[in-house]
């Protein structure tokens, strides 16, 4: 398997934390956003959308993040990634689509860099308005946790789930934009114990090959 992405993109860093979970050996191809690499032909052949991640297994190309995770689930049973009665693998995939549809597609480099080119938003502006989305998700996701009995060492149970590999990348891009994690008593102890393993920790930004 070969995995295009980028060492500070969120999704990318789902697929990477997912990957590693699964124990699932893969060649990483990077993709650097801020060179525009995501727009060479090359790249928009693999992906027209010219987003990363995508997953090439074999002949097969999968992009957004999400797919990629839910094909790695069905590919490899263990250790799996949603619970297994139906209400609760809903709830998980509320959690995890929080983030994954609702804080982050209007915090992205993308959205980031058309505030700043053509609506001419200084740096600060900018800032105000990811911390604006990433509390709403949070505020959210701290409620539906803090006194639900599913809520253990990790957003269900004692074992990562999908919920827990999206939340880990939304809070380490949340400290570029200071927000206040104090505020999220129940995710940052979720993500203090998620960074305790090493399919977490090991996929940080800053430990990937292509960081800078």
């Amino acid at each position: 398997m070969k995995l295009y992405g980028y060492f500070r993109s969120s999704a990318s860093f789902r697929v990477r934390i997912a990957l590693s979970l699964k124990g699932l050996d893969y060649e990483l191809q990077p993709v650097h956003l801020r060179r525009d690499e995501q727009r060479a032909p090359g790249f928009l052949e693999l992906n027209p959308q010219g987003l990363v991640p995508a997953l090439e297994d074999g002949g097969t190309v999968i992009a957004q993040s999400l797919a990629i995770i839910e094909y790695l689930e069905e590919r490899v049973a263990e250790p799996p990634f949603l619970p297994a009665a139906p209400a609760d693998r809903a709830w998980v995939r509320a959690l995890a689509q929080i983030v994954a549809c609702d804080i982050h597609p209007i915090n992205n480099l993308r959205v980031l860099q058309y505030l700043e080119k053509e609506l001419a938003l200084d740096d600060e502006a900018r800032a105000a308005w990811a911390r604006r989305w990433i509390e709403a998700g949070f505020t959210a996701m701290e409620a539906m946790l803090q006194d639900d009995s599913r809520c253990g060492d990790h957003c269900f149970g004692d074992r990562p789930t999908l919920a827990d590999v999206c939340l880990v990348p939304q809070v380490v891009n949340s400290q570029r934009f200071d927000v206040d994690m104090d505020r999220y008593p129940t995710l940052a102890r979720i993500y203090g114990n998620c960074m305790r393993l090493s399919a977490f920790a090991d996929q940080a930004p800053e430990r990937q090959p292509d960081a800078e």
